[in-house]
């Protein structure tokens, strides 16, 4: 099978994390104003600010937000949206681990280009012996043939700040798996699939981040940096959630191999759970408080096409839902009445102590209203989105 073709794709899911609030950014090594500025002759450098402690500040430069120099290249088999947001999100969530917000700064990759990228997510062959996928063995048996093991692979710098200077502190770089390669026998045939083990995936994706890791300290910028590398565990196509982040490891020193991993316990479940999923590892009180939720819900406002939730645990514990309404209301006044009615069923029956999220649609996929608590919050914060230009 030949390479498959490479896109890109503007994703704007880590913008949306890193600059979800403006203001001033508590505790930090950039100060207690809303941002941080830095001069080197006529280019200046600035930070976002944040408003919560949760949230990196982002950087700027020259004015303009620093966008990721590879931008979201991926493999063209990826049509579960929901794990190129996952991916992201939970890449993220590790690089906190080792480079807590109060002391970094979040800056899209830089030293990775697209075609980097491209060449790193193909199969190695005679005309790109940077391939990091396996070569093709000519055999189209789901079972017998080298699947594409490697979907994804993102990029993601930390800055800190030396005095004036603005200076790269670390970099994370995460592998997107595929725990089902999707494949044709011919052009513009059926699809096939080739199932991948996590015990498979997972050893493949080590593999890779060693050479990966290799090919980094080669660049004179990340010779000495600590580098993260961090698998993740794409779902399958037909999911109705993202994957899962597996394993982490940190590379310190200027070290050129890893040997140290550290598995990570993290999963995200459907609510309600279907018969193709069950949610055999979510927590059954939180299934039955979002059934709950549902049920008054849907009996109090009958015009709903459906009520569902992605629950995301981190080591069997809730961390965050994400709740995701689809209406059949037409009018404003509707609409508003619901989301009044749904901040205080949501506050009664959703579990507290986390984050959640709610968003409602129309069934055209429009949004209609949002709302919002913190894990440290009792109430939801409501915004209905109105016709006449609300934003």
């Amino acid at each position: 099978m030949n390479v498959k073709r490479i896109r890109t794709i503007g994703l704007v899911a880590v913008a949306a994390i890193v600059l979800a609030a403006c203001g001033n950014l508590k505790n930090s090594s950039f100060g207690s104003t809303s941002s941080s500025t830095t001069t080197t002759g006529t280019k200046t450098t600035t930070t976002t600010g944040t408003a919560d402690s949760e949230f990196y500040q982002g950087v700027i430069k020259n004015g303009r937000y620093r966008t990721s120099k590879s931008r979201g290249a991926v493999v063209s088999q990826n049509d579960n949206v929901m794990n190129l947001k996952s991916f992201e999100s939970g890449l993220l969530d590790v690089s906190k681990k080792v480079f807590p917000t109060s002391k970094y700064a979040f800056q899209e990759g830089q030293y990775l280009s697209s075609s980097t990228v491209e060449n790193w997510l193909g199969r190695k062959s005679s005309s790109n012996s940077e391939g990091l996928n396996p070569e093709n063995n000519g055999k189209k048996d789901p079972n017998t043939r080298n699947p594409i093991y490697l979907q994804q692979l993102e990029e993601q710098d930390y800055m800190v700040q030396n005095g004036s200077k603005l200076s790269l502190g670390g970099v994370t770089i995460g592998l997107g798996m595929n725990s089902v390669d999707y494949y044709t026998k011919v052009e513009y045939g059926a699809t096939y699939e080739t199932d991948i083990s996590t015990t498979e995936l997972t050893a493949q994706g080590k593999k890779m981040a060693n050479t990966v890791l290799q090919r980094l300290r080669q660049r004179s910028a990340l010779k000495n940096v600590p580098i993260v590398l961090a698998l993740y565990k794409q779902s399958s196509n037909d999911s109705l959630v993202g994957g899962d982040m597996i394993a982490y490891a940190v590379s310190k020193n200027g070290s050129t191999s890893i040997s140290n991993w550290t598995s990570l316990n993290w999963k995200n479940y459907v609510f309600p759970a279907t018969s193709e999923s069950k949610n055999s590892g979510a927590n059954s009180n939180d299934e039955s408080d979002f059934s709950q939720f549902k049920s008054h819900v849907q009996n109090f406002f009958p015009n709903l096409s459906g009520v569902t939730a992605n629950a995301h645990y981190k080591d069997k514990s809730l961390s965050k839902l994400s709740v995701n309404i689809t209406t059949k209301f037409y009018s404003e006044t509707e609409i508003i009445s619901f989301t009044q009615y749904l901040a205080t069923a949501a506050k009664r029956y959703l579990p507290s102590g986390v984050p959640v999220e709610i968003t409602v649609k129309s069934a055209n996929g429009d949004i209609q209203s949002f709302l919002a608590r913190t894990a440290k919050g009792s109430s939801y914060y409501t915004h209905v989105f109105s016709d006449q230009g609300d934003d």
